[in-house]
């Protein structure tokens, strides 16, 4: 098989730059996955499983496969550091079309709906704030709206405001665990062990299932820092360990934070409020604790935002520059080396996602369910490109690639299957809203074919 190519920089088309570093990489992938989900996320899982054990359960459980899932995307990276990750990974080990298909349904789909899904977040936590009496998904649509609008004027702030956001994000996640921690009085919660007497097994796996679609939505984001592989020095090193420094972080803070929503409000409670964070800072601190939080919340969401918008436009500019999308999606700006055509593109689905549905849980179950098939895909994508190494016909590859860790085969194997698990229990749980997922994931097919031709031709 051979490598595909990047088409090399020209005037018209300047290239990227890489001047990001170990920290960057790091802080971009804490920064893609700490954005709402873990604010709300706690009281998504409680209203699906009612066991404290089960729900403490489901975080673990999904912090091991977005660990899991981390290693097997670091040896990805250290095999191919190109623009586009994912994107690029599975059209290298499978076709171009399946690796077309993935970036169709990142820009109709997982992309745009984690984007409107994230905005809708901002939106219940800014009227919280301002009592503004809008609808959280008018909040969602100006936000996406202003946040495009910016980023395609350039990166102004550039990965030190990347950083400083991080670093916001993380003191308000540790102000909201040592706040629940160590002010008001715990709530009563019933064994970690206890299970509902009122389910057989099989419901209970359903249930877990079910429960781990929040879990792995907040966990989400870590990929994206694959796609802006092509603005990183020495990706083959950096990348691999921004990966593994930035997931192991977010795991410890995401297990702190559903153990304090969980032990101050109890599983009722927790179920009860669309909020769990402000909930739990009401509790300790009155009003001015829940503004507080609501505070740190919009901050973490606009950063997640802001990050997004900026690094899935590489996914559409590699599609672009094999030909397979718009030309004009393939232009950087002379100026601001800023893909302005794909940033608009991104930005009006996520748009249109945020004001046909309107509800954050709709939209969990949009993304998950096609998400995990491409998760379970590019798993699958290392063992095939492990061969392609091992037959020596990808020279770019026999060299050192500072990344000396092998993922063993049994961790791949078990994060596939985890991953067809949830996508096919969210399929079979909410077939309505999976549904039009998966039929704009397969409507790409003749798209491709009609790109493919077109691309023939010119």
């Amino acid at each position: 098989m051979e490598p595909a190519t990047q088409t090399p920089p020209t005037v018209e088309n300047p290239g990227l730059a890489r001047r990001l570093g170990l920290f960057d990489a790091t802080m971009l992938v804490m920064g893609g996955i700490i954005g709402s989900g873990i604010f709300v996320n706690p009281s998504v899982v409680a209203k699906v499983v009612k066991t404290p054990g089960v729900i403490l359960g489901a975080w673990a459980v999904g912090g091991l496969i977005a660990l899991a899932g981390s290693f097997i995307y670091a040896e990805l990276a250290a095999l191919r550091p190109h623009v586009g990750g994912q994107y690029a990974y599975i059209r290298e080990a499978f076709h171009p079309g399946i690796a077309f298909v993935y970036g169709w349904t990142l820009l109709l789909v997982s992309q745009t709906g984690g984007m409107a899904a994230v905005a809708i977040t901002f939106g219940r936590y800014l009227i919280e704030l301002t009592r503004l009496p809008v609808s959280d998904w008018v909040v969602a649509v100006i936000t996406l709206a202003v946040l495009t609008l910016i980023n395609c004027f350039g990166v102004r702030a550039g990965s030190t405001v990347q950083s400083v956001l991080m670093v916001l994000k993380i003191l308000a996640i540790l102000m909201l665990i040592v706040v629940g921690l160590t002010v008001g009085e715990a709530a009563p919660v019933a064994n970690l062990s206890q299970a509902s007497a009122q389910s057989g097994f099989a419901s209970q796996v359903s249930g877990f299932g079910a429960a781990l679609v929040p879990v792995l939505f907040a966990y989400g984001g870590w990929q994206t820092a694959t796609f802006v592989a092509g603005e990183i020095r020495e990706p083959r090193k950096n990348l691999p360990r921004g990966l593994l420094l930035g997931v192991a972080g977010v795991i410890v803070l995401y297990i702190s934070v559903s153990f304090v929503c969980l032990s101050r409000l109890g599983v009722e409670g927790l179920a009860a409020t669309d909020t769990p964070a402000s909930a739990v800072m009401r509790l300790a601190l009155g009003e001015r604790g829940a503004r507080l939080i609501a505070v740190g919340i919009a901050i973490s969401t606009v950063g997640f935002l802001s990050q997004s918008i900026l690094t899935a436009p590489r996914v559409y500019f590699a599609m672009a520059d094999d030909r397979l999308f718009f030309k004009s999606v393939a232009r950087l700006h002379p100026v601001t080396r800023v893909p302005v055509v794909a940033i608009v593109l991104q930005g009006v689905f996520a748009i249109v996602i945020a004001t046909l549905s309107g509800r954050y849980e709709g939209i969990l179950n949009y993304v998950v369910s096609v998400d995990s098939i491409f998760f379970a895909m590019t798993g699958a994508a290392l063992l095939v490109l492990r061969r392609v190494k091992m037959r020596g016909e990808e020279n770019d590859c026999s060299s050192e690639t500072g990344f000396d860790f092998k993922v063993p085969a049994v961790f791949i194997v078990s994060f596939v299957l985890i991953e067809c698990f949830v996508g096919l229990n969210t399929i079979y749980k909410y077939p309505q809203n999976s549904a039009i997922s998966v039929a704009i994931m397969l409507a790409g097919i003749p798209v491709y074919l009609f790109w493919r031709h077109r691309g023939k031709r010119g």
